[in-house]
């Protein structure tokens, strides 16, 4: 009998299922869902940085897609012999000590606190410097130091902090907090008690101050000063932690039964997307792996040998075992990449969206061919309108800061600014800039790396953005000054995940070996052009210089102006 298995990949809008042959790495299906309530933008609000997801639209894609890829693949349930399940993080969600999510249980179905808290959901800025400030006085270890030294807004503790500070009812009725490659993980285990779940490494370590040098989670006597709550809370939550590796469960009675699956199939201990990426793009040491999306999650490895003792210094964590066990993963990456693209894209339809498709001149029909054509073509046109620019011209300098930032050095209060516009100043040229800065906060990132030690000599890049944009990636390459290879795989995260499950269920001994199979392929590479280094170091400068005043002033302008208020 052949033999198969399924990674799982929730990402921001959508979750994905790939169904792999686990012998040959052959790609036999792959199916996508997007989230119903997510799309219409339920229970967020964006002038807040507020995002939250109902789970019914994670457990809803979960269904569509598993039973998909298997009902059309026409694979028998028994060869299925494994799926892992990789996910946006952090991203917690409060749940019943059954572990069913708040927002399932009677009185909570329509409150957002009660819902998961979105990774790039902002709302706990105040929580996270709050973090950061004992970390730093309260006399005793800093619990913050394999996290990069700065805890983040976008982090487990922060958020849990700002919800049950918000809202008395969620707070008395949450009685732990999980993860969401948690959750997703638990919901399809036959018979395991929350309190004995695998929690996931990955998730810990890079976002809940959890390491092995301390016990596992930071201790009650630092919790509680934050609030007792918090304190309450660690007794409810784990000890040990997992890697994806590792079996959690087999498939429960219920979900084998909708997926058209058995219960002998395992399911591996949960990841983050970006690491289970990193793993579908067959990472090695000194490469560093973009997860470039909505947002960029940078991955790379090191042996513990070159690690050591020592803490890198701003990034999102170290954790030993978070990607491939046996090393320590590194985690880097950027709040907005493609997010800032969008919102460019979104000012500029304004007019479109309010007074072209909202007329009477056109038909239903045209409108929607319209929007259509507008949605396959903008950002293609703008590349292509950017990149012819001259290189003589003047291009505005632009920060990619509109989701605040993430590294290096983590601050969630810093904005987004573009400056040197003037009346020549066109669409193309501010797409160029903003490009440009995308670009420049990834060299930030890199420039990190060296600064601690950690070499990065070529550059792996995984999404829609790296295999869709060529002007994007040659710019990167150009500004990195490091040759980037793309992934060929339109889903590495899911088979990364794959990776996982395919060891968890025993057909191969580690992460390497399998990934050497089922890891995808490079479609295609870019070298950085001796001719435009030059340039792109030149416009790196004056990136840094608005950065600076930026940092130093405006938020400093803002923070005195806010206290005065």
């Amino acid at each position: 009998m052949k033999e198969y298995v399924i990674g799982l990949d929730y990402g921001s809008d959508s979750v994905r299922a790939v169904l792999i042959d686990a012998v040959t790495g052959t790609e036999i299906e792959a199916e996508v869902s997007y989230y119903k309530r997510w799309k219409q933008r339920l229970f967020c609000d964006a002038s807040e940085n507020r995002f939250r997801q109902h789970p019914l639209d994670l457990l809803e894609g979960l269904e569509a897609t598993i039973k998909a890829v298997v009902s059309r693949s026409g694979v028998s349930a028994e060869a299925v012999k494994g799926i892992c399940i990789d996910t946006t993080g952090s991203s917690p969600i409060p749940v019943t000590k059954e572990g069913i999510p708040l927002s399932l249980t009677e009185g909570f179905e329509e409150n957002p606190n009660a819902m998961m808290v979105l990774w790039k959901d902002h709302t706990a800025i105040a929580e996270a410097n709050e973090i950061n400030h004992l970390a730093r006085t309260w006399g005793g270890e800093d619990f913050t130091k394999y996290e990069g030294g700065i805890y983040s807004s976008e982090w487990f503790w922060a958020k849990i902090l700002h919800v049950v500070r918000e809202d008395e009812p969620v707070k008395q009725a949450a009685y732990s907090w999980m993860e969401h490659c948690d959750w997703i993980t638990f919901a399809l285990l036959e018979n395991v008690a929350l309190e004995d779940f695998k929690r996931s490494r990955c998730a810990a370590g890079h976002k809940a101050m959890w390491h092995e040098s301390w016990g596992g989670l930071p201790p009650e006597e630092f919790l509680e000063k934050l609030d007792p709550y918090l304190a309450e809370l660690r007794g409810r939550l784990y000890t040990e932690t997992f890697t994806s590796d590792e079996v959690a469960g087999h498939l429960s009675a219920a979900w084998a039964e909708k997926l058209g699956l058995s219960t002998a199939t395992k399911i591996a201990v949960g990841t983050f997307d970006a690491h289970a990426g990193a793993v579908g793009a067959k990472v090695e040491e000194h490469t560093l792996v973009r997860v470039m999306g909505t947002s960029t999650c940078d991955i790379s490895i090191s042996s513990p040998d070159v690690v050591h003792d020592k803490t890198v210094r701003g990034i999102c964590g170290q954790v030993d075992g978070s990607v491939i066990p046996g090393a320590v993963g590194l985690e880097a990456g950027q709040s907005a990449f493609g997010d800032l693209l969008a919102w460019f894209k979104d000012v500029l339809s304004w007019p479109i969206d309010n007074l072209v498709l909202t007329s009477d001149i056109l038909s239903a029909e045209q409108k929607e061919q319209l929007k259509e054509e507008i949605e396959s073509d903008f950002i293609r046109k703008l590349s292509d309108a950017a990149e012819a620019i001259p290189h003589n011209e003047a291009i505005p300098v632009a920060l990619d800061w509109i989701n605040g930032r993430r590294t290096p050095d983590a601050n969630q209060e810093l904005e987004a600014a573009i400056t040197n516009l003037n009346m020549g100043t066109r669409a193309p040229h501010i797409f160029k800039a903003l490009v440009n800065a995308i670009c420049f906060g990834s060299k930030k990132i890199l420039d990190r790396f060296d600064e601690e030690g950690i070499e990065i000599k070529s550059v792996v890049g995984i999404g829609g953005v790296a295999r869709k944009s060529k002007f994007i990636m040659q710019s990167l390459a150009n500004t990195l000054n490091v040759p980037i290879k793309v992934a060929a795989s339109d889903q590495a995260p899911a088979l990364g995940a794959a990776v996982y499950a395919a060891v968890a269920a025993g057909i191969y001994p580690n992460v390497i070996e399998a990934s050497k199979t089922l890891g995808s392929d490079y479609e295609a590479e870019y070298l950085p052009q001796e001719e435009h280094l030059a340039e792109y170091a030149e416009l790196m400068q004056r990136y840094e210089v608005l950065s600076d005043f930026v940092e130093k002033n405006i938020t400093k302008s803002k923070k005195n102006i806010k206290e005065h208020v």
